[in-house]
């Protein structure tokens, strides 16, 4: 009997899990709903959990197990990744190997547990690869020929840039600002100014439809309803593209800040390549409005969102299951049995 092989994008956000011969079969909020306490009795994870945030009883919290890209509850993290991988193979005594990413900047340790985490979810074997190598082979990027690609995955917790040539990482950073960081930053002017506190559901909503990294051409409005955080009562207000783009200034600047050091640490022969062919945008983040326009701009570079950014990382390790026999010494780490 054959077993399944599975690529996991285990993101801050969202997990996306790609099954060889079938694509991408799962996309889900990386959310867990638990009872408070000793016994932390999960109750629902995933899209059911997300839709709990900010809307829970005090016995009940519903939060990421993830942060900035690496495990911060490692049991919660270990029985959502049992449960997604269940839904995905059922019932089966046969363990699936599991392909899961990583960040490039974490830690020994931080990569550590993400293998251990998908090993004890019901792997036979995991390996692990870093995320800039998947989101550049999801994205389509030839990193085998001797010539330099770059790629920049903004995801939920991190962004991580690289530059690849001949099936390797050549030059890399990985900062932990992503969208949640946006978000936050959101969350932050609207109290600050208005003194109206909102939640990371409403952030993520007025980014993704307000949210700019250029300065608007035509100036959006967006009413945003929360609470007032001197009356304690429901509050609204509008707020305009042009003050959002301000926002998120200060996170984007980071990431453009971390893309010049990769640059700058790049040989010049590839850094040519890179001149000609462009960089490459993955990752939810890529989403945001102008950021390839304002990325172009700062740096002089051409530079484009890819086809599928959000599945990018998952395509990307579903290519590496495809090449798994040939590819098994590229690997930072494997753990189970071999076979």
């Amino acid at each position: 009997m054959w077993n399944k092989r599975l690529g996991i994008d285990l993101g801050t956000a969202t997990t996306l899990i790609y099954v060889q011969g079938k694509g991408i079969v799962l996309n889900e909020p990386s959310v867990v709903a638990v009872t408070k306490g000793m016994n932390n009795k999960v109750l629902a994870i995933g899209r059911e959990a997300w839709e709990m945030i900010g809307k829970t009883p005090e016995y009940i919290v519903a939060h990421r197990p993830l942060k900035d890209g690496v495990i911060d509850d490692y049991e919660i993290t270990r029985k959502m990744l049992t449960y997604f991988i269940q839904r995905v193979c059922g019932k089966s005594i046969v363990k699936p190997d599991i392909v899961i990413c990583v960040p490039s900047g974490g830690t020994e340790v931080e990569k550590r547990a993400v293998l251990d985490a998908a090993y004890h979810a019901g792997a036979r074997k995991a390996y692990l690869i870093e995320e800039p190598m998947a989101a550049a082979l999801g994205a389509g990027l030839d990193v085998a020929e001797p010539s330099g690609s770059m790629v920049i995955d903004i995801g939920g917790g991190t962004t991580d840039i690289a530059v690849l040539s001949l099936g390797g990482i050549v030059a890399s950073q990985s900062v932990r600002i992503g969208g949640d960081k946006m978000d936050d930053f959101l969350v932050r002017h609207l109290r600050k100014k208005f003194n109206l506190m909102i939640g990371e559901r409403t952030a993520e909503v007025l980014k993704i439809e307000v949210g700019s990294a250029m300065p608007p051409d035509e100036e959006v409005a967006a009413r945003v309803k929360g609470r007032d955080l001197v009356t304690g009562l429901p509050k609204a207000i509008t707020i305009t593209s042009s003050e959002i783009y301000k926002c998120l200034y200060e996170p984007l600047a980071t990431i453009l800040d971390a893309t010049r050091v990769v640059l700058e640490h790049t040989p010049p022969e590839l850094a040519a390549d890179i001149g000609e062919k462009g960089i490459c945008l993955t990752g939810g983040g890529a989403l945001l409005r102008g950021l390839d326009e304002m990325i172009s701009k700062a740096l002089g570079t051409p530079t484009y969102v890819a086809e599928e950014p959000i599945s990018c990382v998952a395509l990307g390790a579903g290519k590496v299951l495809d090449n798994l026999k040939s590819l098994r010494d590229g690997f930072l780490y494997t753990k189970g049995r071999n076979g």
